[in-house]
């Protein structure tokens, strides 16, 4: 590829594709798929088994929480029968339910903590500040459900006390729980990576190229670049071929971003991880070296030059 041709629109390549005439916009079959367990594609960069094994231990502290809350149920009736069957009821289970839903939080903190590995010196104030809105929001949410339950069930109004003295007595509880669920989750988080990595190498992810009728699946990593081609896209594979698709290079970029691949230039996407070398031209433009293939890096794209000179 000539210098002449790096400085093209790329207004000069053909106008349909090679391989029969689209019917339509066939940009909405295009998508990455087989995506691995080891690769982080999913929600927070978290892997299958990851994900898994965090509800997995979700399920297993609402078994926990349920086995408490019946315990504490039955120990209130003895001690208290004066209490009546339906008031213990209502506390502990008004408690158990609030405490299911924003076990969230910590579950958050534990995927937070996994896969970021923050220093102590911001672990340790987020940890804090995440505790204070899990008891917060455990007691509110309590309170509202036992006023309700009180006034539906036994049309009396429901007495908690002073917040003075009994939200320090349910901030020493929610302390533990949550010390308890974040090293859960933690740890599920920890197996779950295990597993992954047990199961061997992850599987590239892989694009789908409507090329006319036909569809071509390729992996992801053989994908060198991407150029557009007036109402198509020509992509540049590692093994030679270039099928076209009818799509807007805009669209590829939002599709091909997380995989990996920079904007260079109004007309070319190239494979950050395929880069081999950069060579100025001037006035702030750059050759990108792609192997045997060359690719513009116009000075109108200054966060693409940052991005390429980041070690892969």
């Amino acid at each position: 590829m000539g210098a002449s041709d790096l400085r093209s629109d790329a207004k000069d390549l053909p106008r349909g594709p090679a391989s029969g005439q689209v019917q339509g916009d066939q940009r909405i079959l295009a998508g990455t798929s087989g995506m691995g367990l080891g690769t982080n594609g999913g929600f927070l960069g978290m892997t299958g088994q990851e994900r898994q094994w965090l509800l997995r231990a979700w399920l297993f502290g609402v078994c926990l929480i349920s086995c408490i809350c019946l315990v504490n149920i039955l120990t209130i009736q003895h001690d208290s029968p004066d209490l009546g069957p339906i008031r213990p009821v209502i506390w502990e289970v008004s408690s158990a339910l609030v405490t299911m839903v924003i076990f969230t939080i910590p579950a958050a903190m534990a995927v937070w903590t996994s896969r970021w590995r923050p220093r102590w010196w911001i672990a340790a104030p987020a940890h804090l500040a995440a505790l204070l809105a899990y008891s917060a929001l455990h007691v509110a949410g309590f309170l509202v459900l036992r006023e309700w339950a009180h006034a539906a069930l036994l049309n009396e109004a429901y007495n908690y006390g002073p917040l003075s003295t009994e939200f320090p007595y349910e901030f020493r509880k929610d302390f533990l729980a949550y010390l308890i669920a974040s090293g859960i989750f933690w740890l599920a988080l920890q197996r779950g990576g295990q597993t992954a990595d047990a199961m061997g190498p992850a599987r590239p992810a892989t694009f789908d190229i409507q090329d006319g009728a036909r569809l071509i699946r390729v992996a992801v990593d053989k994908i060198i670049a991407v150029r557009s081609a007036g109402n198509y896209v020509e992509f540049i594979l590692a093994d030679e071929r270039r099928p076209l698709m009818r799509s807007s290079l805009t669209a590829m970029q939002n599709a091909l971003a997380p995989q990996g691949f920079v904007r260079t230039h109004k007309s070319w996407l190239v494979n950050k991880a395929l880069v081999t070398g950069l060579r100025p031209e001037g006035s702030g433009d750059y050759t990108i070296e792609l192997g045997a293939l060359e690719a513009p890096l116009s000075r109108r794209f200054p966060k693409a030059l940052a991005a390429l000179r980041e070690p892969a």
